[in-house]
């Protein structure tokens, strides 16, 4: 990797997370591109190929799982790192399982939770880089 800041592209409906997420990360040493939408979050993980995607699970039109399946069913996307953005928050270890399983099963690195801690947040999307 280098020196080169890591790029990462998040997907997500809602613009103030974008917003918090997105200056959140680039303050934290990454180079930050956002998506409103899954149909745009395939088109910019395929011009851009970040370093991670970070895909929010629940959006209208194109959800986060449909639009990773996108990505993995396409040559040039399809080893691109994606985790989801999960704010779903029932803290149950049933549905935590639920989620990592869905994650693993569509090719997901993992989940995120939305809810975390900004710095926790960080911390998860630098392990997930490694």
């Amino acid at each position: 990797m280098g020196d080169r800041q890591p790029l990462i592209l998040i997907v997500d409906d809602e613009p103030d997370f974008l917003e918090i997420f997105g200056t959140k990360l680039g303050a934290s040493g990454f180079r930050v591109e956002t998506a409103g939408s899954g149909e745009e979050g395939i088109k910019k993980a395929k011009s851009l190929k970040p370093d991670l995607t970070l895909m929010d699970v629940k959006m209208p039109g194109i959800s986060g799982a449909e639009a990773l399946l996108k990505l993995k069913e396409d040559p040039e996307t399809k080893d691109l790192k994606v985790v989801f953005l999960t704010g779903l928050g029932d803290p149950s270890a049933e549905m935590q399982e639920i989620n990592r399983r869905l994650s693993a099963e569509i090719g997901a690195q993992g989940y995120i939770k939305k809810t975390e801690n900004l710095d926790t947040i960080v911390d998860q999307v630098r392990s997930f880089l490694k």
